[in-house]
Formats: structure tokens, C-alpha cells, sequence
């Protein structure tokens, strides 16, 4: 099994830049068609939140569009720069029945062939912090407890702080009950995030949590106490999870056109 995640798209209707910089949009395209050129091609994509911008229909119409060409399943999770009903609105019918399991949050399971996925909705409405409740995370222990197979758990906020301080600070709660519940259950995998725009990992419970790059722009790596909330057009990029024999290798992967491959050996002898 093998699983293209994706996340924070930040898709932009009527050719507008992100931040007036950012062609999303463009950036998109070229991620799909990056994975489209994948040989093995991924079983499924995971597209971990903030998939458009303002939760516009126009922009989730879009982002249909430009999503299009991977013929392989889609699963959504939901970011602060989500709109859950429009998000199901445009994406409904077939291959997305999961979509429509729930109501007020978008949280679902499904069975990828070997692993389980959980998708995990951390979402509060018009702000940027996330929030773990009651209900979500005792709809999250019914699903643990239900099957006992290797699973993983998708979500768009990280568990855990990142020490780059304005995104700390639109952080998880709930998280210290979500690492208990996740401490309980030994069979869950990793933790599969995004928001932060950078490949980040971290211990989690009796695993791993860990968040994907963005492809299109990357929050700037910036450690100190109190930093500004910037951003850098770094190498954009998404992230590959192979699921065989019983392990899950994550790959990050760089969008774009690079020079190589090339040939370590030439003759079966290592090139001098």
C-alpha cells in the first residue's frame, strides 16, 4: 500500500496569489503531476487540510478541477481554512460516500487494505487553533477500540509544539488526551498531520506524529521564543508512506525539475 499525502493547498479561485505571492493554484498542478510521474503510482492520496484558502465554493470547485487528473481514491481532512459543507458539497457521489459519515464533524474510518485510516477532525470554525472535544475524541476511542488492525490517524493540527512560535500558538487542545487515548491503543501506526507547511517529527504516545510539507509554500524555520509569522518559497513538496511488511517508511519527496538521475556505478564499479 502506498500513500500520497498531501497538504496544505491553500487553493485560491479567479487566479488570485496567496498572500499576493503564491500562485497555489500553479503549484498544485505541479505536485499532481509530479505524482502522476510516481512508478509505482500510489494506491491512494491523503490530502490533509487547509485544501483551499477561505472555504469559498469557488475555490473547493477549483481545486476539484486541478485534483482531477490522479485517478486514485481521494481522502479529505479538514483545516482551519476548510468549510466542512462545501468541501462535501463539492466533493460528493461516488468515492466519497465516506464524506457524509457524521454531521457536525468530518471524521470517518476506512479500510485501505492492510492498514486502517482514521481521519480525525480538529477543526474550530473561523479560527486557526484546533481543538480535540469530548466528542471527538470519544468518537476517535470507539473506532481504536472497534478494530485492532495497524492503523493510522490523519488529522490537520500536530499534537505536539513545533517550537516555531505563531504556529505553537494556533496549536491542538486536547492533545494530552488524545496521547493518552493513542498510548492505550499500541496498534495505531503514526500520526499523520499538516498546518505547519514542513516535514516535522516528533514521539507521540507509543509512536510517531508527524506533518507534511506543503506544495506550494513552507512556513519559515524560525526557533525563536517569540518569531514572526513568515513564510518562504523553500522547495515545495508532499510525502509518500509505504505500508509493507508489517512497517510504515515515510518518504518526503521535492517538487520540481532537478538534474539525474545518475549512475553511482558504471561497469557494476563505483565511478572514481
Amino acid at each position: 500500500m502506498l500513500i500520497a499525502q498531501i497538504s496544505d493547498l491553500h487553493i485560491k479561485a479567479g487566479g488570485k496569489l496567496a498572500y499576493g505571492i503564491v500562485d497555489t493554484a500553479s503549484m498544485l498542478s505541479a505536485c499532481v503531476a509530479n505524482i502522476m510521474r510516481l512508478n509505482p503510482l500510489p494506491d491512494v492520496v491523503l490530502v490533509t487540510g487547509d485544501t483551499v484558502d477561505y472555504g469559498r465554493k469557488t475555490e473547493y470547485n477549483l481545486l476539484k478541477e486541478l485534483l482531477a487528473p490522479l485517478g486514485m481514491p481521494l481522502y479529505f481532512v479538514v483545516g482551519n481554512h476548510d468549510e466542512r459543507s462545501a468541501l462535501r458539497e463539492a466533493f460528493c457521489g461516488p468515492g466519497f460516500e465516506y464524506l457524509e459519515q457524521g454531521s457536525e464533524f468530518l471524521q470517518y474510518a476506512v479500510d485501505l487494505g492492510g492498514i486502517r485510516l482514521v481521519v480525525l477532525d480538529t477543526a474550530v470554525p473561523m479560527e486557526g487553533r484546533g481543538k480535540l472535544c469530548s466528542k471527538r475524541l470519544a468518537w476517535l476511542e470507539e473506532r481504536l477500540s472497534e478494530d485492532h488492525r495497524a492503523t493510522l490517524i490523519a488529522m490537520h493540527h500536530p499534537p505536539f509544539a513545533t517550537g516555531i512560535a505563531h504556529m505553537d500558538a494556533l496549536g491542538l487542545e486536547g492533545w494530552e488526551a488524545l496521547e493518552s487515548i493513542v498510548s492505550r491503543h499500541k496498534h495505531v501506526e503514526r500520526l499523520l498531520c499538516g498546518h505547519i507547511h514542513r516535514s516535522i517529527q516528533c514521539r507521540f504516545g507509543n509512536t510517531l506524529a508527524s506533518t507534511c510539507p506543503s506544495p506550494a509554500h513552507q512556513v519559515a524555520l524560525d526557533l525563536r521564543v517569540v518569531g514572526p509569522d513568515c513564510f518562504v518559497m523553500e522547495p515545495p513538496g508532499y510525502q509518500l508512506h509505504m505500508w509493507r511488511d508489517g512497517r510504515l517508511v515515510s518518504h518526503t519527496c521535492a517538487i520540481g525539475e532537478y538534474a539525474g538521475p545518475y549512475r553511482f556505478r558504471q561497469g557494476g564499479v563505483l565511478i572514481d
